[in-house]
């Protein structure tokens, strides 16, 4: 075999292999980004100087929940930090409710004297 071939065969073989890794791994598409909402009523003030952005977050759906039946609970450590916005919350509750893999994480923090605009969450789906 020519050296030019071997290369061009070693190369499909590197590239097929991190192709399967990251199917492996689980592709995460985003489908919502949103403010936190309810930032000023539990525990983000007082964790905010241990959360970083890229951190993973875990979503807790609350069927009971008496103001919201599609209420999505954010955590960060098993704190509750808050919740998906009631107007944005549906399709994430629907994904939860079913069993789809759905992962969270903190996209953006920045200090403002509002808290709606404090934290920035991302929530994928995984496949």
């Amino acid at each position: 075999m020519h050296l030019p071939l071997i290369k061009f065969f070693l190369g499909l073989s590197l590239g097929l292999a991190i192709s399967l890794t990251a199917l492996a791994a689980g592709v995460r598409i985003l489908v919502q980004s949103s403010p936190l909402a309810g930032f000023q009523y539990h525990a983000g003030e007082a964790l905010w100087q241990e959360m970083r952005e890229g951190d993973r977050l875990t979503l807790v759906r609350e069927a009971d929940n008496p103001h919201d039946a599609n209420a999505v609970r954010i955590e960060w450590r098993g704190q509750k930090l808050g919740y998906l916005p009631r107007a944005e919350n549906r399709t994430v509750a629907a994904a939860l409710d079913t069993g789809e893999a759905v992962d969270a994480r903190i996209a953006k923090m920045r200090r403002h004297r509002n808290p709606w605009q404090r934290v920035l969450i991302e929530v994928f789906v995984v496949l």
